[in-house]
């Protein structure tokens, strides 16, 4: 899509367009008459207002996307931290609201275009009703088929009105004459009262700049350029805003400025009839603000349908709502549905609601309000759960008053809409709420953290709370899997693993198959191939899914055409909300780019779930080694162990290494008080006090037939220079070996140099100890030197 590509091209500048050229479209050209025969000359007060509210929750969405740039827009934060409930109201409030802000920019070109041509009236459609339905039917069908601009067009089209509107503003400079702006009973003829009234109605002009964080994938450095594009654009387009309306009210009175064309009025008064012995000046230049406008709402609409249907998208991955919804078109490779859905909605829309365009534009900006208080609401729950993957490179200043503040002012906002529009959030959210529990909540699976946050202390927190978590919870939060697959040869032993670990918790197995293209190809094309690729993969999942239902688990299928391999495995799992992730062991050398094992360490702090990692030489738990020091991911250890054993009757071995013969009778009461904490108390305890951990796991494997171990994650300089434990013990066992790790949360300094030791290591954690239980290396029992 248009964004994206000028994202990927262009880094901070690309980003900006993006932003402004959604804001300064239809807000400048079609609210300023509007607005100010609600306020009068403090209009101007009114749009800097409405940017300052825009501003508090930018600084909200810069943190959430550059902590999840591979995600997009507030429906994924809200959904991932609040749960699906608060999900179907921001997905379908995101959806909704694009849908009437789509008909409000559709009126407003209908309204220049009544300026350019003579439009007929229709049954009960007026001219400019009439307008804006062409261009509705266009902007749909131009969706449909999958027609979209370049990313070089979209910056000509941005660059091309800041031109024009930055002539427009120095023509009405040199025309501004003060007693024109205060001739009409001053500053504030209708009151202070009709202040933040105003600002509801203005607030729609800034609904662009969330968008950005949509793309901040596709985005050059995300970390560095999503703040600056999002918080950049907010500020230049409030600025714009000031100035424009400024100047629009200096040369024409409030009480005489136009609403359907206030930009091409202005203009003719503003710019001169003659320049020397050029004649026809004002005239041509509202001819040419009114091409502008015609531009600037043709672009505004067609953004918002596009972004209308990577909502749907979103939505119906995670089964908020049905993915019938997103079919793809076997010609158009677009989600036609989708389109038709919305683009009817919009229809509707201009079709009812067409002569009141204060009514579309307040309906557009109050549940996007809605949303953004969720969003601000999501940040405090992702800052206070500490959920691990949650690592933004921009944090808000003032946490946490300023995402509360982003809150509480947009809420605030609706409060001073008229009747019509305050009834239509309440409805909305009741709607939604209901959506969720007649529909969404029997099929999506994903539960948020602020649930698992409340259940995981559920005897600390009020009960009241955690009845009403435990309500509003989806029935289908099954124990979830991800397998995966890519090697026939390896695939039955991975899916007997995860059988075996969703069995144990009543869950299901998803086998995903990744397919991927080179990156000289675009996706669009490799989409073209679906049905070779539904072939090769419909050969391999049809296998799978016969060999997890011998096992008595159910099995889900899918799909997926990625530019990437291993990074797409992590984009899957957290989108499919996988619990636990079982996938092969590459075998090339550690510093290859494809070992699984080096992606595991660089992406350790965004890993969505736990992850199993299989080096096979054939799947028998039937004897299991653990060798533990304590922490997270030895802890995972045990729960494997623990689910092989019960499930497959697995003797279970658990190894503890020591310095010395002295340290033997510490070893053994460690990992005696270790084995009954994780449920193990009647494995083989084993205490080996040859000091090296390699050669003992070496020496204990020889009679096991797979040894299970918490991953190292030895910070990423220090694994280069030293190597990593895990690489050596595949090399020395003749047995399987199985990685597990489990997700944390580190620090910059923790991911490239590790953390020397963890409380819940070995009965030695002090500095002088000999045992080094690291943020990276729960079993690397050597200090470093």
């Amino acid at each position: 899509m248009a964004d994206e590509e000028l994202a990927k091209d262009l880094g901070l500048l690309s980003a900006l367009m993006i932003g402004i050229g959604t804001m300064i479209g239809a807000g400048i050209f079609v609210l300023p008459g509007l607005a100010a025969q609600e306020a009068g000359p403090l209009v101007v007060v009114s749009f800097v207002i409405g940017g300052v509210i825009a501003m508090i929750n930018a600084l909200s969405v810069s943190e959430l996307g550059t902590a999840m740039p591979k995600a997009g827009g507030g429906y994924y934060y809200v959904n991932r931290a609040l749960g699906p409930m608060f999900g179907s109201i921001a997905g379908l409030g995101d959806w909704m609201g694009l849908a009437f802000a789509s008909a409000f920019y559709a009126i407003g070109f209908g309204q220049y275009l009544a300026e350019l041509l003579t439009l007929p009236s229709i049954l009960f459609l007026n001219e400019i009703q009439v307008g804006a339905l062409l261009a509705g039917i266009v902007f749909v069908g131009v969706n449909y088929i999958g027609a979209k601009e370049t990313g070089g067009v979209q910056t000509i089209i941005v660059l091309t009105l800041l031109a024009i509107l930055g002539v427009f503003a120095v023509a009405g400079w040199l025309s501004f004459d003060w007693a024109v702006l205060t001739g009409d009973g001053g500053l504030v003829p209708l009151g202070y009262g009709e202040l933040l009234p105003a600002t509801a109605i203005v607030f729609v002009s800034f609904l662009g700049y969330a968008k950005i964080a949509t793309v901040a994938e596709e985005m050059k450095n995300p970390g560095r350029n999503l703040p600056i594009a999002v918080i950049g654009s907010v500020a230049f387009v409030t600025v714009v805003y000031a100035i424009l309306v400024t100047v629009m009210l200096g040369v024409v009175p409030w009480p005489e400025l136009s609403v359907e064309a206030p930009v091409a009025q202005a203009a003719l008064v503003a710019f001169p009839e003659s320049i020397g012995p050029i004649s026809g000046v004002a005239g041509a230049a509202a001819t040419v603000m009114t091409l502008g406008a015609l531009l600037a709402t043709a672009s505004s609409a067609n953004a918002s349908i596009l972004s209308s249907a990577r909502i749907n998208f979103a939505m119906g991955r995670e089964k908020i709502v049905t993915d019938w919804l997103n079919e793809i078109h076997p010609s158009y490779s677009t989600p036609y549905r989708s389109i038709l859905v919305t683009g009817s909605m919009i229809i509707v829309f201009i079709a009812l609601l067409g002569r009141d365009l204060e009514i579309l534009a307040k309906a557009a900006s109050v549940l996007h309000l809605i949303v953004y208080a969720l969003m601000n609401t999501a940040l405090i729950v992702f800052r206070e759960a500490d959920v691990p993957e949650y690592d933004p490179d921009f944090t808000v200043p003032l946490y946490p008053v300023t995402p509360i503040l982003g809150a509480v002012l947009s809420l605030g906002l609706i409060g001073f809409m008229d009747g019509v529009e305050i009834a239509l959030s309440i409805g909305f959210v009741l709607a939604a709420i209901a959506w969720y529990f007649i529909y969404a909540r029997k099929h999506t699976e994903h539960q948020g953290h602020l649930g698992q946050y409340i259940s995981e202390r559920s005897e600390e927190l009020p009960e009241a709370a955690v009845s009403a978590a435990t309500k509003v919870e989806p029935e289908q939060a099954n124990y979830r899997v991800m397998v995966p697959l890519a090697n026939p040869r390896t695939a039955n032993d991975l899916l007997e693993l995860a059988a075996v670990m969703a069995k144990a918790r009543d869950g299901v197995v998803e086998a995903v198959h990744i397919v991927t293209v080179p990156d000289q190809v675009p996706l669009s094309a490799g989409a073209q191939r679906v049905e070779q690729l539904d072939a090769e993969s419909q050969r391999l999942l049809s296998d799978a899914t016969e060999e997890a239902e011998t096992l008595d688990v159910d099995v889900e299928t899918r799909t997926v055409i990625s530019h990437k391999s291993f990074e797409e495995i992590f984009d899957a799992a957290e989108t499919g909300g996988a619990d636990l992730v079982v996938m092969g062991w590459a075998d090339q050398p550690f510093w290859s780019s494809g070992r699984v094992e080096r992606g595991l360490d660089e992406l350790t702090r965004n890993l969505p779930c736990d992850f199993l990692v299989l080096q096979d030489t054939g799947f028998d738990p039937s004897h299991v080694l653990v060798p533990t020091a304590g922490g997270s991911d030895s802890d995972l250890s045990a729960e494997v162990a623990r689910t092989l054993k019960e499930g497959r009757d697995a003797t279970v071995e658990l190894l503890y290494v020591v310095d010395d013969e002295e340290e033997r009778a510490a070893g053994a009461q460690f990992l005696g008080e270790w084995a009954q904490k994780n449920g193990l108390g009647g494995a083989e305890l084993s205490v080996d006090t040859g000091g090296d951990i390699e050669s003992a796991i070496g020496r204990h494997s020889e009679e096991a037939t797979m040894v299970i171990i918490g991953a190292t994650e030895r910070g990423l300089l220090s694994r280069l220079l030293r190597g990593s434990l895990v690489y050596s013990i595949v090399d020395e066992v003749d047995c399987s070996v199985l990685l597990c790790e489990r997700p944390r949360r580190r620090s910059l300094r923790e991911r490239l140099f590790g953390r020397k030791f963890d409380s819940d290591s070995g009965p030695e954690s002090e500095a002088d100890s000999d045992f080094e239980v690291d943020a990276e290396a729960a079993l690397d029992t050597k200090p470093e030197e």
